[in-house]
């Protein structure tokens, strides 16, 4: 059956609103296509592990990849490895950067999971670092300028050779998300 896969941001999980929309939509319109969306690890090393193993697993069926924030991190190393198609929305561009403020005992606000935020997790994030896309063509970035998180001037700058779109306003949870479902889907299929 054919798939995508669905990757949440830092702290997030399958059960966004994000997530859920679009694996929603997916099932309405697209009963045929299924949608993967694991509970990410709470450190990159086994995170980065665990996407590369479920992309393996499908890899065959895999059609694309739709990650947000640090998720999008991960497709767009996913797709330089794989050369999957890749929808990335307010994406982390250098996530070992933003995340080093973070460093420390932390609380995933979703699992309750206790962990600690090391600079050796900054070193596994810098080691799949893409400073350029391989299939610019084959990746799309929504980029909402309001983004409170992350400086979308980043994204802008990296995605620039890629599909971009660029809204005003909005926030981090990009706002308007539904809106981009139909054209999400068909820019992978």
């Amino acid at each position: 059956m054919p798939s995508i896969l669905y990757l949440h941001g830092f702290h997030s999980s399958p059960m966004s609103e994000k997530a859920q929309l679009f694996s929603q939509y997916i099932k309405q319109h697209y009963p045929q296509v299924s949608v993967i969306a694991p509970q990410l690890a709470v450190t990159p090393d086994i995170a980065i592990n665990q996407v590369e193993a479920l992309v393996e697993q499908h890899y065959p069926e895999l059609i694309g990849v739709v990650g947000s924030s640090l998720g999008g991190y991960l497709s767009t190393y996913l797709h330089n490895k794989y050369g999957l198609k890749a929808v990335v929305i307010n994406p982390a561009v250098k996530p070992f950067e933003l995340l080093s403020d973070y460093l420390g005992p932390q609380i995933h606000p979703i699992t309750d999971q206790s962990y600690t935020l090391t600079p050796s997790h900054m070193c596994d994030l810098q080691r799949i670092y893409q400073p350029f896309l391989k299939q610019p063509e084959k990746v799309w970035c929504l980029q909402q300028e309001g983004d409170e998180v992350l400086d979308y001037r980043m994204a802008v700058e990296h995605y620039k050779e890629s599909k971009l779109t660029l809204e005003k306003g909005g926030d981090h949870s990009f706002i308007g998300f539904s809106n981009h479902l139909p054209q999400i889907v068909e820019f992978l299929l």
